[in-house]
């Protein structure tokens, strides 16, 4: 009995000092665990302050992911442990896994590229290879869109850089495009006259640059006149559905009519039947 009673005596002061540091560490993770919360929120605030909204994700989980190493770390240092040897093994540690997480990585590093670069920020419309979306946030690994049909699609950063990108949105004004197709035998300049007052009448179309009309094609079945009109990016699809609506209508006013593909049956009469086809206008 004596015996334990000594043994207990020599283990108190340890016991005390291993529940201290329990003690400190809990409080440590506590510290730390506000410390990430409050930088969170800090982080979050700058687009407030005029930071760009696209790194502020990435900045974010930056910074959350330093606040918690940090208090790692600080929690080893109570306990006793060689944080110098700790950093040193964790590097160790973190090339291994990262020449096993080399396409990860890849994701990453193309992801810090998008950040720098810019070719693209969080609202803008996109496209690269066949998926276009308007883009909701560049992170770390990947890339979130909402595509045009109400699906949202997360891309890997290497991915995306790695193909051709076009932004649809960046630039402030868009060229609207419009053909239409008159028969041979209707008046060319009836046409022009159809697109200029089409342009006229619509006071979306900017005026700077000025529009633009020619001829483009003599298709095998149609006359194609061409126009082309700057407008803002943000209207460019309204003013390019509005025109199409008009263009149909008010050709058919002017006695033009939008001939469709045909061709001209001839048979040549003789000992043996021949038929010979062409394609040609009405």
């Amino acid at each position: 009995m004596e015996s334990l009673q000594a043994q207990l005596q020599e283990l108190g002061p340890v016991l005390t000092a291993v529940g201290a540091n329990i003690l400190w560490a809990l409080l440590a993770l506590v510290v730390t665990w506000i410390a990430a919360k409050l930088v969170s929120r800090a982080v979050g605030r700058l687009s407030e302050r005029g930071i760009d909204e696209t790194l502020v994700p990435v900045l974010e989980t930056l910074a959350v992911w330093a606040t918690y190493v940090v208090g790692g770390l600080v929690v080893l240092d109570i306990f006793g442990a060689n944080t110098t040897s700790l950093v040193a093994l964790l590097g160790a540690t973190g090339l291994a896994i990262g020449l096993a997480l080399k396409d990860t990585l890849q994701s990453i590093a193309a992801g810090f590229v998008l950040l720098g670069l810019r070719p693209f920020r969080v609202g803008e419309t996109i496209q690269f290879g066949n998926t276009i979306g308007t883009v909701r946030k560049i992170g770390l690994f990947t890339t979130e869109m909402d595509t045009p049909d109400g699906l949202r699609i997360s891309a890997p950063n290497d991915k995306v850089w790695g193909e051709t990108l076009t932004n649809f949105s960046r630039n402030p004004k868009r060229r609207i495009e419009l053909i239409a197709s008159i028969a041979y035998r209707d008046d060319i300049e009836t046409g022009m006259r159809v697109l200029r007052q089409l342009v006229a009448d619509e006071s979306r179309i900017l005026a700077d640059p000025e529009p633009a009309y020619a001829v483009r094609e003599l298709a095998d079945s149609a006359v194609n006149l061409h126009m082309r009109a700057w407008v803002k990016t943000a209207e460019y699809w309204d003013v390019y559905w509005a025109l199409m609506k008009q263009l149909k209508p008010a050709l058919e006013a002017e006695g033009l009519s939008i001939p469709f593909p045909q061709r001209e049956l001839h048979v040549v009469a003789g000992d043996s039947a021949k038929i010979a086809t062409k394609a040609g206008p009405k």
